[in-house]
Parts: C-alpha cells; sequence; structure tokens
C-alpha cells in the first residue's frame, strides 16, 4: 500500500496568514513546505472536506495538483460522514473535493470519523456502498475509515466490513492506556483484524512538544539530541502494523524536525521504551483527578455515568489544553451513557472509590468543561 517512508503530512494546521481566519492559508510557506517534504522523499498529504474551512482541499490544489506530477505525491481525502442526511450528499460531497483540490482520483479514500453514531448514519444511507464504487470506478485506490470510539465499536465494524483495507487511530503514548480513547486496545483491534494502522494525533495535537519539564529533563538525558517531537513520532512509528504516521505541520521548521527524524528511521529500542514510560508517569501524575480506572464508582452510579472514562478527558483537558477531538470523545460517550451533569450527587460513587476522590465534585468540573 504505502510505496514510500512513512511519515504523512496532515494537512489540518496549515500555515496561515491570519490566525483568527482558518481558511486564510499561506500558500507561499506551504509551497515551501511541500516542496521539502518531496525532496526529502516523502509523498503522503492527508486532507479532508472540513479542514481549513475546505481550502485544506484547494491548498491540495495550488501546492500539489498545479505544481506536480501526479504521481510524484499521494493523496489522502475523507467522506464526512458527520454532514451526511441522504444517500445524494455522497456524491454532492465528492464532486466538491474532486473540484477543489483538482485531483481525479485519491490514493486513500475515508469514511471520516466513525464512531458509533457516524457507524450508524453510514449503514443508514449506504456510505461503504459508496466508497466500494469509487474504487470500482478507480477514483479512489484504497478505501478505509477514520475512528474515534472504543475498541468494542471499531471490532464491530471491521468484523462488519472486512472490505475496508486500514483504519486510521489516533495513537500517542499517552492516550495509549486511556480508558476513554483506548489507544492500545483499538490498535490490537486493527492488528487483529489483519488491518494496516494509519496514526493521526501522535503528538496529541502538539501537546507532547511542549512537555512537563522533568519529563523533558528524562528524554534529553536518554537522547540528547533528540526533540520531545520525535519521541512521540517514533513511538507510533515503531508499531508493527503501522504503516503511515501523519504529523499536522505548521511551520517549515516542523517539516525539517520531522523529516530528520523519519528520513532515516529508527524504531524505539527497549531502554528507550522504559524511558517513554517513565514520561508517561510523569505526564500521568500531573493530572487533575488521580482516577486508577477501578470502576467501583461506574458500577454504583445509578445515572449510568462512565465517570473513569470522564474524568480521563478532562485530565487530558487540562493537561494539555483545548482539543476538539476531546470534545467529541465526550459527547460519542453522552450518546450512550449519562452526562456528567446528570449527577444526582448520592454519593455512591464517592463511598466506594479506593482513592478517596470526590467525585460528585469533579464531576461539576466535567460538566463546565465540556458541557
Amino acid at each position: 500500500m504505502i510505496r514510500n517512508n512513512k511519515l504523512g503530512f496532515g494537512m489540518m494546521r496549515l500555515p496561515v496568514t491570519n490566525p483568527s481566519d482558518a481558511a486564510s492559508v499561506d500558500f507561499a510557506q506551504l509551497e515551501e513546505m511541500a516542496d521539502l517534504f518531496i525532496a526529502s522523499g516523502f509523498t503522503y498529504f492527508d486532507s479532508a472536506y472540513i479542514y481549513h474551512g475546505g481550502m485544506s482541499d484547494v491548498a491540495i490544489k495550488k501546492t500539489l495538483i498545479e505544481r506536480y506530477d501526479r504521481d510524484a505525491f499521494t493523496l489522502a481525502n475523507k467522506m464526512p460522514t458527520f454532514m451526511v442526511s441522504a444517500a445524494s450528499d455522497f456524491d454532492r460531497y465528492f464532486s466538491e473535493q474532486a473540484e477543489r483540490t483538482g485531483a481525479d482520483y485519491f490514493d486513500y479514500y475515508l469514511l471520516h470519523d466513525l464512531d458509533e453514531n457516524n457507524y450508524a448514519n453510514m449503514r443508514r444511507h449506504g456510505g461503504f456502498e459508496y466508497v466500494r464504487k469509487l474504487k470500482e470506478q478507480g477514483r479512489a485506490k484504497c478505501i478505509g475509515f477514520s475512528f474515534h470510539d472504543k475498541a468494542e465499536v471499531l471490532d464491530k465494524i471491521l468484523t462488519e466490513h472486512p472490505e475496508m483495507e486500514y483504519v486510521q487511530l489516533q495513537i500517542n503514548y499517552v492516550d495509549w492506556e486511556s480508558p476513554a480513547i483506548e489507544s492500545r486496545k483499538c490498535y490490537e483491534t486493527a492488528v487483529k483484524h489483519g488491518k494496516p494502522v494509519i496514526v493521526m494525533e501522535p503528538l496529541k495535537g502538539g501537546a507532547l512538544v511542549n512537555i512537563p519539564a522533568e519529563a523533558e529533563k528524562i528524554l534529553k538525558a536518554a537522547r540528547p539530541s533528540l526533540s520531545a517531537a520525535s519521541w512521540g513520532i517514533r513511538f507510533a512509528a515503531s508499531l508493527p502494523g503501522v504503516i503511515m504516521v501523519l504529523s499536522g505541520m505548521s511551520t517549515l521548521g516542523q517539516v525539517k524536525n520531522n523529516v530528520s527524524i523519519m528520513k532515516e528511521f529508527q524504531a524505539l529500542t527497549e531502554p528507550e521504551k522504559e524511558v517513554i514510560e517513565q514520561v508517561r508517569e510523569i505526564i500521568a501524575a500531573a493530572t487533575a483527578v488521580p482516577c486508577t480506572d477501578c470502576r467501583y464508582c461506574a458500577d454504583s452510579c445509578p445515572q449510568s455515568i462512565p465517570i473513569p472514562d470522564y474524568f480521563s478527558l478532562y485530565n487530558s483537558h487540562r493537561l494539555f489544553g483545548f482539543n476538539p477531538i476531546i470534545h467529541n470523545y465526550y459527547r460519542n460517550l453522552t450518546l450512550e451513557y449519562g452526562k456528567a451533569s446528570d449527577c444526582v450527587t448520592c454519593g455512591q460513587c464517592a463511598e466506594r472509590c479506593p482513592q478517596h476522590i470526590e467525585i460528585p465534585e469533579e464531576l461539576v468540573e466535567v460538566a463546565k468543561t465540556f458541557e
């Protein structure tokens, strides 16, 4: 499938001329970034219908289609599943993408952001049939989907749709054991089904670039010449079955750093994996709520609130700042379970908590953050 080095250029954090206007893509700077990326031996560019208000696709046209032979780069794009309300929407959105990008075909085409709700929507309107048709027509060379939900939902999708050729997952060393995001469990599910994995958010939206000072010190002691970002990218790229690691790059400096890491990629050694674990523990110690995911609280909750999952998301928000993907995970959970604000302060959860967390009080903060 992937024909080259496994670093992908994520087109969701492009340089802009106006920081308050995501659509104001700085094409001059982006051309310089793309040129360096391709000259360094990398070809994979990942866009989506909604990125930069649609200007991500336009950037593909101006930066790549109009300046390079088509076989000089690899294009990935995505159907906005969350915007589809009728079967006719598929043709409309795909036609817009083709016109915006000027591409006759996409090398990789994904159903964007599948979770339990969006999966049901695709089943309802024929999303899987549509992307299969695109492949038959040669307009999509490889078909798959990006995913944001629990491993059991991923297992269901891959069981019911084995024709999907790959899956794009959020994987980084902080979310690896997260009970809300389940990076490891989702990765293992994809491997179980024999599906190659494309990694998104290897740096958790840039959060793993600026880590706590104590953690940074450990990384520098292990490999003084490597940046904090390089550890996050290498963690994801070292996983067997990972064929591509996407990085949303905003500056030429970020491109230079990432290609230097991946041009002659070296997988993590066993001692380096231990270093990563130390860093993960430091970040965990800095979390706002010391939940261990024993789930005693959730088992006793009369409102069916998935308390440990909400605390995991809340900790990520407190540690790394606002990230729309984290808020999206919260929304997905509330479709099936009680919201944090549904808490009736019965106190059963706090009584059962081995960590003596004042859970109802913390849920108030969770609700303020996500609702």
